[in-house]
């Protein structure tokens, strides 16, 4: 395991400025389910034209800088997926030189938040799940594609203890222990009945200062209560019927824990949600999570939600935005 964790770590690097790189590594008949609006692609090609093109062209001088790298088995018995996954997330940086997915070029360093886990068979990846926080690469350039968060709005930070990088071994029994804490932690969240935050028994399974890091739209949190506040609560008014699973990887790295596979979460939009009223939507989510345990506790949670797509489901082109700010303001450069 640590000479393939050191292996990988050196090939992501790669990617995407080598992109000349990327058909040694990605499997020719790969899948990528990647954030709204590009969404899946099929085949090494499609994710280098699709993906990686616009993202160099947009950013020439790109640069990636990872938080957590970590890698795991998982044994597919949720909604298949089983083998080796690397799971990462941090944040890309460059220059915005050129629009991207319709984000106006700021001609400014931009920070892009990324979530990514790929499986890899034979040395090479034959499956990635990546999700960008498009929404916050926006309201960087000045086009804020959705209301203010209410949490704080920020670069995410990595962990505190800052050893996320976990390209040595890891004690298999601490691993084990950090996913059964979190699998605990998810067995609570399932406990809710409706009515009370409290039933749910979330202050046994984080520390008090616990630092949640959702998405630009909702924001970071720190503390039980923040992240009460800031998104249990709105979320669970909106979609109180929601319905874990189809989780397509699940591992355990040492202290560390990282979750993907959508829909994540099947619910029906049935009371307001970030600026949007009900609309009775049955909708579906994708979703990653990775955790860091302190002790027998878990200390910080970073979350990617695709708001993009989610909000699609509800009648709303978040991307479709980005056009509609660039009308208004060519119109009133006239």
């Amino acid at each position: 395991m640590e000479e393939f964790k050191r292996t990988a770590w050196r090939a992501l690097h790669q990617l995407p400025s080598r992109i000349a790189d990327a058909d040694g590594l990605l499997h020719d008949d790969c899948e990528f389910h990647v954030s709204h609006p590009m969404n899946l692609l099929i085949g090494a090609a499609n994710v280098v034209a699709r993906l990686y093109e616009p993202m160099l062209q947009a950013f020439p001088d790109l640069a990636r800088r990872a938080d957590i790298f970590m890698a795991g088995q998982w044994d597919g018995h949720i909604d298949g997926g089983g083998g080796l996954w690397v799971a990462t997330t941090g944040h890309y940086l460059g220059t915005m030189r050129a629009s991207w997915l319709g984000i106006p070029a700021s001609g400014r360093t931009a920070f892009i938040r990324y979530g990514e886990f790929y499986r890899w068979v034979d040395g090479r990846i034959v499956e990635a799940r990546v999700l960008l926080d498009l929404v916050d690469v926006a309201r960087q350039c000045g086009v804020p594609i959705l209301p203010p968060s209410s949490g704080v709005e920020l670069l995410v930070p990595g962990p505190v203890t800052h050893d996320g990088l976990l390209l040595g071994p890891s004690d298999p029994a601490r691993s084990r222990a950090s996913l059964d804490l979190v699998m605990a932690m998810i067995g609570g969240l399932k406990r809710f009945d409706r009515k009370d935050l409290h039933s749910m028994g979330m202050e046994q399974y984080w520390t008090p200062d616990m630092m949640w890091y959702g998405p630009c739209g909702i924001g970071t949190a720190r503390g039980v209560d923040g992240f009460q506040r800031h998104h249990q609560r709105p979320f669970l008014n909106a979609f109180p019927d929601r319905v874990g699973g189809h989780h397509r990887a699940r591992i355990a790295d040492g202290a560390y824990v990282a979750s993907t596979g959508w829909p994540s979460v099947r619910a029906h939009h049935l009371g307001e949600y970030l600026g949007v009223a009900a609309t009775g939507a049955s909708i579906g989510m994708r979703v990653m999570d990775w955790w860091r345990v302190e002790g027998d506790r878990l200390a910080e949670n970073w979350v990617f939600i695709d708001l993009p797509h989610l909000f699609l489901q509800l009648g709303i082109d978040l991307m479709g935005r980005l056009a509609l700010h660039e009308e208004e303001r060519a119109e009133s450069g006239r």
